[in-house]
């Protein structure tokens, strides 16, 4: 019997509705992934976050009672009253400034990418990650390159990615490695022309039997880890163009290198 069916022609109109729908529920579940671990890498940070609040509330709460002491005399000091009140107003700045950049970090907005230098996106995140490394007992050391040409970033996505490779430096600190706690945050241009942020640890660095699948989703070295951090890092600095490297650090430990094209690239 001869088949009357055709040859199959090009995918129609409903094939190429089926495809974006595809591609939209893509995005979608990979926006939802990337809320869900930014929240929980605040979440590892709270700790961290909530002895940065404290500091200036204790502040102001010092000096307001040292208002209300200097009230209390029959003539008090001015000058001491006005000190004393600008100090409280610019504490209550530093703690609104924490929350503010906890809140960004948290917020689930769109990708809004845009020309920025790298040592401004990770030195808005400093005191967050230093107060990290204070509650782990470890040192944050920075050294970041002069004159690096900009590149087109979502500010956000990059700050959650250096934050979350700060996060897992300072958890494998905890499994030895060497006598020196410290996490060293680099940025420099590479010889092809890239723009390099390095995070790199003191740990015992990553066993060579696991390398081909630390940016595997769900794989985790760690007994409570969802294995999801370095995928989806790896996921968003793909998607600036760029690539998430691995390397040993010398003498022991691991640098994970986010390296990311010029903006003035063609």
């Amino acid at each position: 019997m001869t088949s009357t069916s055709g040859p199959s022609g090009p995918p129609g109109p409903q094939s190429d509705r089926d495809t974006a729908d595809s591609r939209a529920d893509s995005g979608r579940l990979h926006g939802r992934m990337l809320q869900v671990s930014r929240l929980a890498t605040i979440g590892e940070m709270a700790a961290g976050i909530a002895h940065e609040l404290n500091q200036p509330l204790t502040a102001i709460a010092n000096y307001a009672q040292a208002c209300d002491r200097l009230l209390g005399k029959p003539d008090p000091d001015l000058s001491d009253l006005r000190a004393a009140l600008r100090e409280i107003a610019a504490q209550a700045v530093r703690a609104g400034e924490i929350i503010r950049r906890v809140r960004t970090l948290a917020r689930n907005q769109p990708v809004e990418r845009s020309p920025a230098d790298v040592n401004s996106v990770i030195n808005e995140i400093l005191e967050l990650m230093q107060t990290d490394a204070r509650v782990h007992r470890a040192r944050l050391r920075l050294e970041l390159a002069e004159d690096l040409p900009q590149v087109s970033i979502d500010r956000v996505q990059i700050q959650h990615v250096v934050l979350n490779l700060v996060r897992n430096g300072l958890e494998a600190l905890s499994e030895g490695g060497s006598e020196v706690r410290e996490i060293r945050i680099g940025s420099c241009r590479t010889a092809g022309g890239e723009v390099e942020i390095a995070v790199c640890d003191t740990g015992p660095g990553v066993p060579a039997q696991e390398l081909g699948r630390i940016f595997d989703p769900f794989f985790s070295t760690k007994a409570s880890g969802t294995g999801l951090g370095l995928p989806i890092s790896n996921t968003v600095v793909r998607a600036h163009g760029g690539t998430l490297t691995y390397r040993p650090n010398q003498p022991s430990g691991a640098c994970f290198c986010v390296l990311l094209p010029p903006e003035t690239a063609e």
